[in-house]
C-alpha cells in the first residue's frame, strides 16, 4: 500500500471535466458529455462510493415520478411551482420537462423493466408503449436494478479507465490567476493511503442532497435509518459555498410523511393503490383541515394540495390529539381486490411487498418483524426529521444559470446551462435550486443538460490552464489534521473517545443534530422557530466551527466521516441563515417562523439567496424578483 496513515501518497490528475459524484446525475453528465466531447476533451469521474449503488438511487425505486408522456412542459412547471408554494425557476423545470422523457427511453433501451398496459405490453414506451401509471407524472418499473443498469450506461461510455471510486472530494479549488475561475479539486481515497489532486476546466459538483443534519426520528436500536441516503453530507452546497457560489433558497427543507420507522415511501400506496391516510379516528385529516389551508393559498389551485400543506393538516392533527396518522391499507386492498380473480389479489399483495423491497427494504423488515400484513393491519406514518435537497419536493440548492432559449430575465442566463456563478462550476440534480420535483429521471435529465454544456464550455476556454490557489502540502496537512489530531493526542486518556484535546465524527455528528433539532425547526419543537432560537442556533454553529479543527481519525473511514460532517455543518449553517433571513412563513408542515406565522407574499414572494465570502468567511443574502414565465392560477386568479 502506498503512503501512510499520516503521510498519504499525493498523486495528481489532469483532465478537462472533472465529475464529482456517482448518482443519477453524474451518471447523465458522463453519458452525455462523451457523446459530445469526442477525443477533444478529457473526462474524468470521481465517486466517494461504487457508480453501481450510489446516489439516492441505490437501493432501487418502485417508479419513476418524473415521466411527461401525454402532459405538457408547461403542465409540469404549474405542478413544481404550485407544490413548492409559488417561487421556483419556471426556465429551469421547463427545461427538465422538456427533455426528461428521452431520458426514460433511454433507461429502457438499456433494460431497465418498465410496466405497459395489457393493450402495449412488449412495446417500448418511444413505439407508443403505454406506461402503467401511478399518478399524473409517475409511471411503474420493477426498479430493484435500476442504479446499476444506468451507472453501466455511464462506464461503458466513460470507459473504466477514467473513473476513480472509494474517494471522497472534500475540497474545490480556484485559480491563482483568473478571479472567480475553478480551477480544481482534492480528495482523498478512503481505501489506500493517497490524496488526490485534480486540475480541471471544468467541475461538475453533484454529491447530493443533506442528510443527518437534524437529529433523526430513529434513535437506540434504530441508528441510522434515515429517508434519504445516509451518504448525502451537504457536500455539494458546502463545497460551493466555499469557493462563493452563490446559493438560492437555502430555507427550504423538504419532511415527508413517510412509514413510522422504516421510512418506507408512500407514494405507490397513495397512487397506485388508492390507500387513504386518516387521524386515528379514521377522518381525512387534509378534508377536515380544508378552511385552515385556505390561509396558505394562494397556491396553483388547478393542482393537488401543496405537499407542505398535508403536512400542515397531519401536524394540526397530532398536537390536538388526534393521531396516530394511520394509512389504511387493508381497506384499500380490499377495495381493489373486489373485481379480482383469487390469482390476481396474490399478485396485488406481492406487489405491495415489492414496493418496499424495490427501493425500501428496511420497512419491508419493519414490517415482517412487528407481524405486519398490509391487507390486513393499518400501520402509522409520521413527518421525518428535515433533509436539504433540490431534486425530489425540494427546491434549495446553487443558483445556476438557465437554458438560452427561454425568454427569462437576464439575471437568470450568464452563458451556460447549469454553471453556477463561478465561471466554470456547474451543478445538477440535488444542487441545482429554486426547481424541484426531478426525482431520478429529472437529475440524471440535468445532468445530461450539464455535461453537454460543459463540453462547449472546455471547447470555448481551450487555452485555460489551471492553477491552483493555495499550497498543496498545506491543504494536504488540513485534509489530515483529523489524523494529526488522533495520533498525537491519543494516549493522554485511557479511552479514545474521550480526550479533551479532540472530538470524534460521531459525537461532532450529535452536537450539529442537538442544534439544528432544537434550535432550527426540527421535530423536537414540532417544526417551529423563532429569531431568538436562530440566533442561538448560529451561535452554537459557530462555537462548533471552531471545534472543527478538533475533529480526529482513527482509520480512513473515521477520517471520510470527520469531513462529511464538516460538510453538514456548513450546509446547516446555510439554513439556518437562510430561514432567519426569510420573515415569513412559506412551507407550513415544514417548518413554520412562529414570529412570523403567516405567508406575506407582499414582501417575500422572492427568491433568497446568499453568498459566503470565501476569504473572509462572511455571508451576505439578498432577494432576487421572482417571476412567472409560465401561465398560473393562484386563488382563480391568473397571472
Amino acid at each position: 500500500m502506498s503512503g501512510t496513515f499520516g503521510n498519504p501518497e499525493i498523486i495528481e490528475v489532469n483532465t478537462d471535466i472533472l465529475l464529482i459524484g456517482g448518482g443519477m446525475a453524474a451518471c447523465g453528465a458522463a453519458y452525455e458529455a462523451v457523446r459530445w466531447a469526442g477525443k477533444d476533451v478529457k473526462i474524468t469521474l470521481v465517486d466517494k462510493a461504487a457508480m453501481d449503488r450510489s446516489g439516492a438511487v441505490a437501493m432501487g425505486l418502485s417508479a419513476i415520478n418524473t415521466y411527461l408522456g401525454e402532459n405538457k412542459p408547461e403542465d409540469y412547471v404549474r405542478m413544481v411551482s404550485a407544490d413548492l408554494m409559488g417561487i421556483t425557476r419556471d426556465d429551469l423545470v421547463y427545461d427538465v420537462g422538456r427533455h426528461v422523457d428521452g431520458t426514460v427511453h433511454l433507461f429502457e433501451e438499456w433494460g431497465l423493466p418498465i410496466w405497459k398496459t395489457k393493450e402495449t405490453e412488449g412495446v417500448a414506451l418511444k413505439d407508443g408503449g403505454k406506461p402503467v401509471r401511478s399518478g399524473r407524472w409517475q409511471i411503474m418499473i420493477n426498479g430493484e436494478s435500476y442504479k446499476v443498469i444506468v451507472a453501466e450506461a455511464a462506464k461503458k461510455a466513460l470507459g473504466i479507465e477514467n473513473i476513480i471510486e472509494r474517494c471522497f472530494i472534500v475540497k474545490l479549488l480556484l485559480d491563482t490567476n483568473e478571479k472567480n475561475r475553478i480551477a480544481g479539486a482534492v480528495g482523498f481515497s478512503v481505501r489506500e493511503h493517497k490524496l488526490y489532486v485534480f486540475k480541471a476546466n471544468a467541475i461538475l459538483n453533484v454529491c447530493g442532497g443533506a442528510v443527518n443534519i437534524f437529529r433523526p426520528r430513529s434513535l437506540g436500536e434504530g441508528t441510522g435509518r434515515t429517508w434519504y441516503p445516509v451518504w448525502n453530507a451537504g457536500s455539494t452546497y458546502a463545497m460551493a459555498a466555499e469557493v462563493g457560489a452563490e446559493l438560492t433558497m437555502m430555507e427550504n427543507r423538504f419532511v415527508p410523511a413517510r412509514f413510522k420507522d422504516g421510512y418506507g415511501p408512500v407514494g405507490a400506496w397513495f397512487l397506485l393503490f388508492k390507500a387513504q391516510a386518516t387521524n386515528g379516528f379514521g377522518e381525512n385529516y387534509v378534508v377536515k383541515n380544508a378552511a385552515m389551508l385556505k390561509d396558505f393559498a394562494p397556491y396553483d389551485t388547478a393542482t393537488v394540495v401543496p405537499t407542505c400543506l398535508r403536512n400542515h393538516a397531519m401536524l394540526k392533527e397530532m398536537k390536538d390529539g388526534n393521531g396516530p396518522i394511520i394509512m389504511d391499507t387493508p381497506t384499500a386492498m380490499k377495495k381493489l381486490a373486489e373485481t379480482m380473480t383469487p390469482k390476481e389479489i396474490k399478485h396485488l399483495e406481492a406487489e405491495a411487498w415489492e414496493d418496499f423491497l424495490d427501493m425500501c427494504i428496511g420497512q419491508a423488515g419493519v414490517w415482517a418483524g412487528m407481524n405486519i400484513r398490509p391487507e390486513e393491519t393499518v400501520s402509522e406514518l409520521m413527518p421525518t426529521e428535515p433533509y436539504l435537497l433540490g431534486s425530489h419536493s425540494g427546491c434549495c440548492g446553487i443558483w445556476v444559470s438557465g437554458p438560452e432559449d427561454i425568454d427569462s430575465p437576464a439575471e437568470w442566463r450568464w452563458g451556460y446551462n447549469r454553471m453556477t456563478t463561478v465561471t466554470g462550476l456547474f451543478t445538477a440534480g440535488d444542487g441545482v435550486g429554486a426547481s424541484g420535483h426531478k426525482f431520478s429521471s429529472g437529475s440524471h435529465t440535468e445532468g445530461r443538460i450539464a455535461g453537454k454544456e460543459m463540453v462547449r464550455f472546455c471547447l470555448d476556454h481551450k487555452g485555460f490552464k489551471p492553477s491552483l490557489k493555495g499550497d498543496i502540502k498545506a491543504i494536504a496537512e488540513e485534509i489530515y489534521m483529523p489524523v494529526r489530531n488522533y495520533i498525537e493526542h491519543k494516549d493522554k486518556t485511557t479511552s479514545e473517545d474521550v480526550n479533551p484535546n479532540f472530538i470524534s465524527p460521531k459525537m461532532f455528528q450529535m452536537r450539529l443534530q442537538k442544534y439544528m433539532d432544537e434550535y432550527v425547526a426540527g421535530v423536537a419543537t414540532y417544526y417551529n422557530t423563532n429569531a431568538k432560537l436562530l440566533e442561538i442556533g448560529l451561535h452554537h454553529l459557530t462555537m462548533l466551527k471552531e471545534d472543527s479543527t478538533k475533529l480526529k481519525a482513527r482509520d480512513l473511514h473515521e477520517l471520510l466521516r470527520a469531513w462529511e460532517n464538516y460538510h453538514r455543518l456548513r450546509a446547516a449553517e446555510a439554513h439556518l441563515r437562510h430561514i432567519l433571513f426569510r420573515e415569513e412563513t412559506r412551507y407550513p408542515g415544514f417548518f413554520y417562523r412562529a414570529d412570523f406565522p403567516k405567508l406575506d407574499d407582499a414582501n417575500w414572494k422572492v427568491f433568497v439567496n446568499s453568498k459566503m465570502n470565501p476569504e473572509t468567511g462572511e455571508w451576505t443574502l439578498r432577494k432576487v424578483p421572482h417571476k412567472d414565465l409560465v401561465e398560473k392560477h393562484y386563488g382563480g386568479q391568473k397571472h
